[in-house]
């Protein structure tokens, strides 16, 4: 299928996302083909951050905030990835959210693949390299987003911060998601993140593109009682 049929086909679709407890993500079925799922995509995550870091270009916000704390601790980056992501997690306990298993793979394994990722790739000298690392990773990381979310095993930590945030207050998520990304934004920058054009161009395209492959993606599965409850009522 040519790439343009497959971005048809993703905005053709409709991605069936249903809001499960962590229970019911584990009960809902098609185990082995969500939890391969949930891994490559995962997996492919670390890798896009490493493409984008090698190119420094320009890194989305929370990386851009990963990298400024990463230049005053000293450890590696996937290391601060693992560790603000649980620190997130903690942010979840007053706004009465559970972690599914997919956010607990998040928080460690998308850490793990950026930094085996960054041991074996170089940043290039050559500026049209950098560039196709950047255009690369920005489109692996739609896949990839693609990929977890539509195996439908709970958000990661940061999203589920967002959507917990915006259940707890009534603000909508649009003005959620800008404040807390512009947030950590300025905080990684005033730290010493990398911020540039693939910085612009990360926020312009990442929203289409996971409308795109998010569809393509997601894992038709049966509606949770509450909720096929609440459709016949």
């Amino acid at each position: 299928m040519s790439p343009l049929a497959l971005a048809r086909r993703g905005l053709a679709r409709r991605a069936d996302l249903h809001p499960m407890t962590p229970l019911e993500q584990i009960r809902a079925g098609k185990t082995a083909h969500r939890l391969s799922q949930l891994v490559i995509g995962l997996v492919l995550y670390g890798v896009s951050m490493a493409m984008m870091l090698r190119s420094g270009l320009g890194l989305d916000p929370w990386d851009v905030f990963h990298q400024g704390v990463q230049e005053h601790w000293g450890v590696s980056f996937g290391t601060v990835v693992i560790v603000t992501s649980f620190v997130v997690l903690l942010l979840w306990i007053p706004l009465r959210q559970w972690p599914g298993l997919g956010t607990v793979l998040n928080s460690v394994l998308i850490g793990l693949a950026t930094d085996a990722t960054l041991r074996v790739l170089d940043a290039p000298d050559n500026l049209g390299a950098r560039w196709g690392l950047l255009l690369g990773g920005i489109v692996a990381n739609a896949i990839a987003g693609g990929l977890y979310i539509g195996s439908q095993y709970g958000p990661g930590p940061r999203d589920g911060l967002m959507t917990g945030l915006h259940r707890r207050t009534g603000v909508s998520l649009r003005l959620v998601r800008t404040s807390i990304e512009v947030s950590v934004l300025v905080v990684g920058w005033l730290l010493g993140g990398v911020v540039g054009l693939g910085t612009v161009l990360y926020a312009v395209l990442i929203g289409p593109l996971v409308q795109v492959f998010l569809p393509m993606f997601t894992v038709r599965l049966p509606a949770p009682a509450a909720e096929s409850a609440t459709v016949r009522r």
